[in-house]
């Protein structure tokens, strides 16, 4: 986005500021962008997203096209996961490593098949504090002779529109039907008469799509359902939703330090299917020999919240850390995200977590917190 009037911390603003602050939205820093932490309130927002519909402004985040004859075969040496499963309109959840089997980002690829030339083209959408870190190192590792790479982070506006209802508010702005478009599929369609990229992707663990337009159009999007009584979200209910879903959180839960064996992304490792990738000999040692630490959720015994930073003990003894924490507002108790050692990453295994210098009890529990009974799936 095109950075407005400097101040003391230069922060970027989406297109869709001026329509947050008609609003009346508390705002906070993110990822070097000023955004809306919530309008109408967490708890409020949250609910609307798990029983109706709520929407996003996420324009802060990374999009790029990419496209050319081998375009699968270049980003298969960058991530772990098998992207050759892929049939057109289909998207993979996927990370980038660096040679430690590190997460350099946690990104989404959707793959658009071959243009009338031949040559295979998809998106990438990636976080908003890495976006420039992710296109130096993507450039870096494709052949430039091969891959033709765009970046239209600052061109185009990305709403998300999520609920059990999201696709009930959102089709009629939509020529195309969105009922047989399966979890992460994609397509491209025309919205309010202009074209527009959409994917049944989300953050929030509830069924909707994620629209990626022009700002103008964008702009009157998020006027037309905000009118039809869609609730605008901000990052404060977008993170108790995706950490009841228990989805990982870059930065907090997930890091170069991390590799996606730790972080229970083990599913994402197609190491049977595919050939070299970077981080590659340092998963397959972690997947003979085992990770020494493992990414837990955490019930805490009573109302005290686990924060990012608390030291998590057993026996007395401080043994990991609390990655996220929230008082989740559809189960009603404190939940949390904590690595711990393999041998106490077991449901039901008794913990403790430090709060400004007391401990309360903890219980290691099955991952995710809350399952949508309405998601679409695959």
């Amino acid at each position: 986005m095109a950075k407005q009037e400097e101040n003391a911390v230069s922060l970027y603003r989406t297109p869709l500021y001026s329509l947050a602050q008609e609003l009346k939205a508390r705002l906070t820093s993110f990822g070097g962008w000023e955004m809306p932490v919530q309008f109408s309130g967490i708890t409020h927002e949250h609910e609307a997203v798990r029983n109706k519909a709520g929407m996003f402004d996420i324009s802060h985040m990374g999009k790029f096209t990419l496209q050319g004859k081998n375009l699968i075969s270049q980003l298969q040496t960058l991530v772990p996961s098998d992207l050759t499963r892929l049939q057109p309109g289909q998207a993979q959840y996927t990370v980038l490593l660096n040679p430690e089997g590190g997460i350099i980002d946690d990104i989404i690829f959707y793959f658009q098949g071959e243009n009338p030339s031949g040559n295979q083209q998809g998106v990438m959408i990636v976080n908003a504090a890495t976006t420039n870190k992710d296109k130096t190192w993507i450039l870096q590792h494709l052949d430039a002779n091969e891959v033709t790479f765009q970046d239209l982070s600052s061109e185009k506006i990305l709403i998300a529109v999520q609920g059990p209802k999201a696709v009930e508010y959102l089709q009629p702005f939509v020529q195309a039907d969105l009922t047989p478009v399966k979890a992460f599929g994609h397509l491209e369609a025309t919205v309010l008469g202009k074209p527009a990229f959409l994917a049944r992707t989300g953050y929030t663990g509830e069924d909707g799509f994620e629209v990626m337009l022009d700002p103008q159009v964008g702009i009157e999007l998020w006027r037309r359902l905000h009118n039809a009584g869609v609730v605008p979200c901000g990052l404060g209910a977008r993170d108790t939703l995706r950490l009841e879903a228990a989805m990982a959180l870059y930065g907090q839960d997930i890091d170069d330090t991390t590799t996606p064996l730790e972080a229970g992304l083990g599913w994402l490792v197609h190491l049977d299917t595919k050939g070299d990738f970077i981080g590659r000999p340092i998963l397959e040692r972690q997947k003979a020999v085992g990770v020494e630490r493992r990414l837990v959720g955490l019930q805490m015994q009573g109302r005290n919240i686990a924060r990012h930073g608390y030291q998590v003990l057993s026996a007395g003894k401080v043994v990991g850390e609390v990655t996220s924490g929230t008082l989740s507002p559809t189960l009603g108790y404190p939940i949390a995200l904590a690595y711990v050692p393999t041998q106490l990453a077991i449901v039901n295994q008794q913990l403790e977590v430090e709060i400004r210098g007391k401990t309360y009890p903890a219980v290691v529990v099955k991952k995710p917190f809350y399952r949508s009974k309405t998601r679409v799936t695959n």
